[in-house]
C-alpha cells in the first residue's frame, strides 16, 4: 500500500511521469478501431437486437421450471406460430423467457397452455406481457430524445463552465466515444437493448462527464499557472495527477457493479438488473479510458497550435534550452 501511495506522490509531484499527451496519436488509432469494430460488427450481423419495449410483441416467463431446455420453448411456440422466431432465454436458476413478435388473444392463450405443458407448470407459473408496436416506437423515440437532450446540455455546461468550446468539444467526443463502444458491445455479444441498458448508457455518460470535469478542472489550473513547462506538458502533467485517482474510482464502482450484474444476472433472474448493470459496467471501463487517453489529449491537440500557446511556448523552450547550456556546456558544442 505504501508504495502504491508512494507511486501516487510521485505523479503528483511529477518525479514519475508518463507521456500519456504526447502519445496521443497512438490512443486515437486504438479508439478509431475500437469506434469501427463497434459498428461494422452490429451491422453486418443484420443490427442492434431490440427488446420488445422498443419493437412491440408478446412475452412469455416461466418460473419454477426444472427443465431449462430452451430448444423446447422455441418448438412449443413454432408449433403453434409456425412464422413466428421466439427469442428464449433463462432467467436465473428457475425461470425461461420466450418473446416472440406481436401474437392475437388466441395466440397467446394457446402458446401460454403449451409452453405449461411442455414444460410441466401449472398455468399460473406462465405469465403472458403484450407491448404494442406504436407503444414501443414512442419508448424508442423518447429514449433517443433523451439521449440527444443529454449530450447538448451536457456540451453546453463543459463549454460555460470552462469558459472554452475546445474543453467542451473534447469532452463531447469522449462521451460519444464511450456509448458508441459500449452500444457496440451489446451488438457485438448480441445483447438485447431494453430501456434498462439505455438508462445505463445515460448512466455511464453522466460518470463519465464527471471523471473527465474533475481532469479538466487540474488542467485548467495548471495551464493557468506560471511554470517552466509548455502547455502539452501541463496537460500531460493533469493527467499524471489525476491517473490514480481515476483508476482508483472506477476500480471501486466496476466493485459493486460488478456484483449486481452477478446477482441480477446468475441468482434472481432479474433482467433489469442485469441490463442496467452490464452497460455500466462497459461503460465504467470505457469511459475510464476515454477520459484519460481521449479528452486531454485531445484538448492539447486543438489549443497547442493557437499563437499565443505557441509564442509563450517558445519561449520555455528557449529558456529551458539557455538551462540546460549553464547546467552541461558541452552541449552547447553539439
Amino acid at each position: 500500500m505504501a508504495s502504491f501511495s508512494q507511486f501516487g506522490s510521485d505523479l503528483y509531484t511529477g518525479k514519475r511521469s508518463y507521456d500519456i499527451v504526447g502519445r496521443r496519436k497512438t490512443w486515437y488509432l486504438i479508439a478509431v478501431i475500437a469506434i469501427v469494430i463497434s459498428l461494422a460488427v452490429p451491422w453486418l450481423r443484420g443490427g442492434y437486437q431490440l427488446g420488445i419495449e422498443f419493437t412491440g410483441g408478446s412475452e412469455f416467463t416461466l418460473s419454477d421450471v426444472k427443465n431449462l431446455d430452451q430448444n423446447l420453448a422455441t418448438e412449443t411456440v413454432e408449433s403453434i406460430v409456425p412464422e413466428g422466431v421466439p427469442r428464449v432465454s433463462q432467467l436465473g436458476q428457475h425461470g425461461i423467457r420466450v418473446q416472440t413478435g406481436q401474437l392475437t388473444d388466441r395466440e397467446t392463450t394457446d402458446v401460454q397452455d403449451a409452453l405449461a405443458k411442455a414444460y410441466n407448470v401449472p398455468e399460473d407459473k406462465v405469465a403472458a406481457t403484450f407491448i404494442g408496436a406504436t407503444w414501443g416506437a414512442d419508448v424508442l423515440n423518447q429514449a433517443i430524445r433523451g439521449l440527444v437532450i443529454f449530450l447538448a446540455l451536457a456540451a453546453v455546461f463543459m463549454a460555460v463552465y470552462f469558459r472554452t468550446w475546445k474543453m467542451s468539444v473534447s469532452a463531447m467526443v469522449a462521451l460519444l466515444h464511450d456509448l458508441l463502444i459500449t452500444a457496440g458491445v451489446y451488438g457485438i455479444v448480441g445483447l438485447e437493448v431494453t430501456p434498462a441498458a439505455v438508462i445505463g448508457f445515460l448512466t455511464i455518460l453522466g460518470y463519465s462527464l464527471y471523471d473527465t470535469v474533475v481532469v479538466f478542472d487540474k488542467v485548467r489550473e495548471n495551464t493557468s499557472q506560471e511554470s517552466h513547462r509548455t502547455f502539452v506538458q501541463s496537460v500531460n502533467l493533469a493527467v499524471n495527477q489525476t491517473l490514480v485517482r481515476s483508476i482508483n474510482t472506477s476500480v471501486v464502482a466496476l466493485l459493486p457493479v460488478g456484483a449486481i450484474l452477478f446477482i441480477g444476472s446468475y441468482v434472481l433472474g432479474a433482467g433489469t438488473l442485469r441490463d442496467i448493470s452490464l452497460a455500466l459496467f462497459i461503460g465504467i471501463i470505457v469511459g475510464t479510458y476515454s477520459t484519460i487517453f481521449i479528452a486531454s489529449p485531445m484538448y492539447a491537440h486543438l489549443r497547442e497550435n493557437e499563437p499565443k500557446i505557441k509564442q509563450a511556448d517558445a519561449k520555455k523552450q528557449a529558456a529551458a534550452a539557455k538551462r540546460q547550456r549553464e547546467v552541461d556546456p558541452a552541449t552547447a558544442d553539439a
